[in-house]
């Protein structure tokens, strides 16, 4: 699980402790927080790894296989997220968001398919956004990273198949009691008339994870309905 030491990672990896999933927990700088959500699931593992840097994924997933073995399932959440005009944004920028939201992701697919192939199965969940389904003005960049990682899930379901399902879930407006008034626009375009939980999106991860093999390259969007506005 990366990226699972705050926000929706953290949700993630400890809705899944408990549904029986023995959890390896990913960080790059926020160790305490890594730490209390190992507490939470039992004393799961903790691993550090920069995802910007490929042979720290490399690293990554060698130090996970030997401690779980060849692993299971893997669920990518690490993410960044910024705002911009797209007049003022620069490569460094450019680079910033894309180098984790759709290289990392492309990469530690890679690494976590290649132990999957070798014990001949495995589930793959990439988290994209619905910033990745609807342009938005002013965060193009994040909003190319999340389109990239719904066709990278398309065609690595493709390419890994029938051994292993790549499959997506697009969150829309998930509430961390940090609303803003563009924030609260979108909610309030929302069907249901509220922000999305966290555990929420934790559902539809174990869904993923526990669902038939046929069903692989899907985007489910957890949006309470605003794509379809």
């Amino acid at each position: 699980m990366t990226g699972a030491g705050k926000r929706i990672g953290r949700t993630i990896a400890i809705e899944l402790s408990r549904r029986g999933f023995a959890v390896a927990i990913h960080y790059n700088h926020s160790r305490t927080d890594a730490e209390e959500v190992a507490h939470e699931c039992g004393g799961a593992p903790i691993f550090q790894a920069d995802l910007a840097k490929v042979p720290d994924i490399q690293r990554l997933f060698a130090e996970v296989s030997e401690s779980f073995g060849p692993l299971d399932c893997l669920v990518n959440n690490a993410a960044r997220f910024t705002r911009f005009n797209p007049l003022d944004i620069t490569e460094k920028d450019w680079d910033f968001i894309h180098e984790v939201n759709l290289k990392a992701t492309f990469f530690c697919c890679q690494a976590a398919a290649r132990q999957m192939m070798a014990r001949g199965s495995g589930r793959i969940v990439n988290i994209s956004s619905l910033g990745g389904i609807r342009p938005w003005a002013e965060h193009a960049h994040y909003c190319a990273s999340k389109a990239g990682v719904i066709m990278l899930t398309k065609a690595l379901a493709k390419a890994f198949a029938p051994t292993i399902t790549v499959n997506s879930v697009a969150p829309g407006v998930i509430s961390f009691n940090d609303v803003d008034a563009r924030v609260q626009a979108m909610i309030d375009a929302t069907p249901m008339q509220r922000a999305g939980k966290p555990e929420e999106i934790a559902d539809a991860v174990h869904f993923f994870l526990t669902a038939p093999t046929f069903i692989t390259g899907q985007i489910l969007a957890v949006d309470g309905g605003l794509n379809d506005r």
